[in-house]
């Protein structure tokens, strides 16, 4: 593929990620603004938002077997974890950005679980079998990731267990 071709696939990849998730973020907002069918319209673009980032993503081969996919995936979290969470934090920080510095350390601690639960699963496809896993529980307000029952209150933003969302 070439390279102009390869930037422009990489850069409507990620409009349309981004597309994906703010009009989910905006459908949940109409919501509970009492606007049901906006929040319809919202999720049904949101969905085809997806569909195009899905198409754009295959295009430049960018999924592969579980085992590589889990791969990239460790990566990326590790990135987070390691590189990039760190110094957007520390930036808020020093900004005195005190909503953005939360959100960073939110996302930052729930990495760190990410990149242990998809090494887990990449050592199970290793040997052929799928990852024995239990009910995953997330926060809805920070991510904190835990398998099995939720805490009685997230150990990072505070709020009671039983509004976790499992999965």
């Amino acid at each position: 593929m070439r390279v102009m071709t390869k930037e422009n696939l990489k850069s409507a990849f990620s409009g349309e990620s981004q597309a994906h998730m703010k009009y989910l973020i905006f459908a949940d907002k109409a919501e509970e603004e009492g606007f049901s069918n906006i929040a319809r319209l919202f999720r049904a673009i949101a969905y085809a938002e997806r569909v195009h980032a899905a198409n754009h993503l295959r295009a430049l081969n960018g999924v592969n077997l579980t085992e590589e996919n889990l791969e990239v995936a460790i990566q990326g979290e590790d990135y987070e974890v390691q590189e990039m969470y760190p110094a957007f934090k520390t930036v808020a920080e020093l900004q005195e950005e005190k909503q953005a510095a939360t959100s960073m350390r939110y996302a930052l601690e729930a990495e760190k679980i990410h990149s242990a639960l998809y090494a887990e699963a990449k050592e199970a496809v290793k040997s052929g079998k799928d990852i024995e896993i239990g009910e995953i529980y997330i926060c809805p307000v920070c991510g904190h990731t835990v398998v099995g029952k939720p805490p009685e209150r997230c150990p990072i933003c505070g709020i009671q267990g039983e509004r976790f969302k499992g999965f």
